[in-house]
């Protein structure tokens, strides 16, 4: 049987990155930029006012007090966005609002709350030392300044700085395009009645959120039942438009496997030494468009539930992350010490499901290890991983642990 390390790197070198693209702001949320990003204006943009207030000359208010008060009669009244040119004179004072530009010859803004709030003339009831409330222009931002780098993630805050900066587009890593396929002619949606033999689909439900946790976009999830020109066709319909095809089902040995039946030649199917997820495969399909043909990757899961999840965190999440440059591309692995006793087979690296206590640094193996027990896994917090060599572990062994709840 092939090692999970041998599939591992089977798989990893199957999943490749899409090329840069220029996406509006709206689309470029979580992913990476591919090219440095320089201000093209300064920010502020202006000398502004930090506070709702009143523009002044510190000299003319610089002995004021609450016993002893400066009055100035009110010039002109000043709301964010006005667009005129304006200018202080000596002896008088400008209702001004945060963000507001400041008037030439202003040096100091006392805030509404130490004076009187006249709009006629205005009582200031302590001083101002030149430079007290303003935003200087460019005390942010220079422009001509590299303010987001290549690499970086495009976080809210990287979103709101090009936005304040007027940049409308970020040149990015693209999401890839995941299909992903359930198979099965016992599987009916959710919400359908079942009929005697049928099971609810949750393959494809499952698997197309952990695409998406991923970092990466779902292109369809479709069902096909065991037939091969149905697959097929299910198959094409949206192969176009995938970077990646990920399948469950219909590759084990039994006499209905659609998947080996519809893509043998083009995939190749293994048996892979692990618990759960033994039967895998990866390969290419090839298809063809106006841009000529060309071949896209698929890999086949196993069809249990368990298996299929398990399946798709040790084989494909970590290259498909790496693959969008996305930060952490693997899922952060450390050593727990266990609670109870348990086996595994020998010769087989198994995933058991458990709960790590990150204060103590405990992990219980939690639930049956059989691939069908999904709700055990739905509530467990990591993956136990035991090497194939060992068959028994005594409770106060430190083991190797996938955290499934972080990076």
């Amino acid at each position: 049987m092939r090692t999970v390390a041998e599939h591992q790197r089977i798989v990893a070198d199957l999943i490749s990155a899409r090329p840069p693209m220029t996406l509006p702001l709206t689309e470029a949320e979580a992913l990476v930029l591919t090219a440095d990003v320089v201000a093209t204006l300064s920010l502020p943009g202006f000398d502004n006012s930090a506070m709702d207030g009143y523009a002044v000359l510190a000299d003319d208010v610089a002995t004021a007090s609450a016993e002893n008060p400066v009055k100035l009669p009110v010039a002109e009244d000043i709301p964010a966005g006005r667009t005129d040119a304006l200018t202080l004179h000596p002896g008088t004072a400008h209702r001004i609002m945060t963000g507001a530009p400041l008037p030439a010859g202003a040096t100091a803004v006392v805030p509404v709350e130490a004076t009187d709030g006249s709009t006629e003339t205005v009582e200031i009831r302590a001083a101002a030392p030149p430079g007290r409330h303003i935003r200087r222009a460019g005390e942010d931002v220079v422009a001509g300044t590299t303010v987001l780098q290549a690499g970086q993630p495009v976080t809210p805050a990287a979103l709101g700085l090009a936005a304040a900066l007027g940049i409308g587009t970020l040149a990015v890593r693209p999401r890839l395009r995941v299909l992903v396929m359930s198979t099965g002619t016992e599987l009916v949606a959710p919400g359908t009645p079942l009929q005697p033999g049928q099971i609810y689909e949750s393959n494809a439900v499952m698997l197309a959120a952990a695409v998406r946790e991923a970092g990466a976009e779902v292109v369809a999830s479709p069902m096909a039942g065991d037939d091969v020109d149905e697959f097929r066709a299910a198959l094409e319909t949206h192969l176009g438009d995938s970077d990646l095809i990920i399948t469950t089902g219909g590759v084990s040995a039994g006499a209905y496997e659609v998947v080996k039946d519809a893509l043998g030649g083009q995939v190749d199917f293994a048996k892979v030494a692990m618990q759960p997820g033994m039967p895998q495969g990866a390969g290419f399909v090839r298809v063809g468009g106006p841009a000529g043909e060309r071949s896209v990757p698929i890999i086949t899961l196993p069809g249990n539930p368990v298996s299929a999840l398990v399946s798709f965190e040790v084989f494909i999440r970590t290259p498909l992350r790496a693959a969008m440059d996305l930060p952490h591309p693997a899922r952060r692995q450390l050593r727990a010490v266990l609670t109870e006793a348990c086996t595994s087979p020998g010769g087989k690296r198994q995933f058991r499901r458990g709960v790590l206590d990150r204060a103590t640094g405990t992990v219980t193996s939690y639930g049956p290890p059989a691939s069908h027990h999904l709700r055990w896994l739905a509530s467990a917090n990591c993956l136990l991983e035991i090497p194939e060599e060992i068959t028994d572990i005594e409770a106060g062994t430190a083991v190797r642990v996938w955290d499934l709840d972080g990076d």
